[in-house]
């Protein structure tokens, strides 16, 4: 009787476990192309935002030692202006303290280059938006970490998936501009961001033009 009570815990323990495997899967899932498009189409404008001050703005902010600063919750986004844009965001996973993407996010930059191709987001440039969870690592540090991990995700677009590097702007603004606010250290501080930024200008076409045509021979003079 007793073996048969253990048998019948651990098969519900061994149940639970599926079903707790299962509902994790499910989260960790890749999104579609089309949940993607649906976030990143609905364009109203172009994002006002100087990106090489912004850059600058971050590492100067990160290295910064302020005597008053108000600590993780309560320090004031660096670029609010950057909410106001479609958004996209990806849980990309990266090696610890790296910007090398971890086999199980292929998927998802995958499925966001599909996305980016798709007809109605070809006319559009997107900011690629890297940011970092408050941890033991220095602000400098996580503002560095992030831009490195934002040109990670652009250089496999271009490079792999043969976007146009005119339509990708990456930035990392590390611990500057949380998602979450009330908790720093979640993970989802640590998720990176897709934005509709603004419209492919004219002379730099989302496809590479096509090659002239030939000229036609002219024929030859009768003699």
């Amino acid at each position: 009787m007793r073996a048969k009570g253990f048998s019948s815990v651990g098969l519900c323990v061994a149940l639970g476990l599926v079903l707790l495997a299962g509902a994790a899967s499910a989260q960790t899932a890749a999104p579609t192309r089309d949940d993607i498009v649906g976030k990143l189409n609905h364009y109203e404008e172009a994002g006002e935002v100087d990106l090489p001050a912004l850059k600058q703005q971050v590492m100067e902010r990160a290295k910064a030692r302020i005597k008053n600063d108000p600590g993780p919750v309560n320090r004031p986004p660096i670029a609010p202006d950057l909410a106001k844009l479609s958004a996209f965001n990806a849980q990309i996973q990266f090696d610890a303290d790296t910007p090398i993407i971890q086999p199980a996010s292929y998927q998802t930059v995958g499925r966001i280059a599909d996305a980016l191709v798709h007809s109605s987001l070809l006319p559009y440039t997107f900011l690629i938006v890297g940011h970092v969870e408050s941890n033991s690592k220095t602000r400098e540090a996580n503002a560095i970490l992030s831009q490195r991990r934002a040109d990670a995700i652009r250089d496999v677009l271009v490079n792999t998936f043969k976007i146009s590097t005119k339509r990708l702007h990456p930035i990392g603004l590390g611990e500057e501009q949380f998602l979450d606010r009330a908790k720093p250290t979640s993970a989802v501080n640590g998720q990176l961001q897709i934005l509709t930024y603004a419209k492919v200008p004219e002379d730099a076409p989302a496809h590479p033009a096509a090659a002239p045509a030939p000229a036609a021979k002219k024929p030859a003079k009768k003699r």
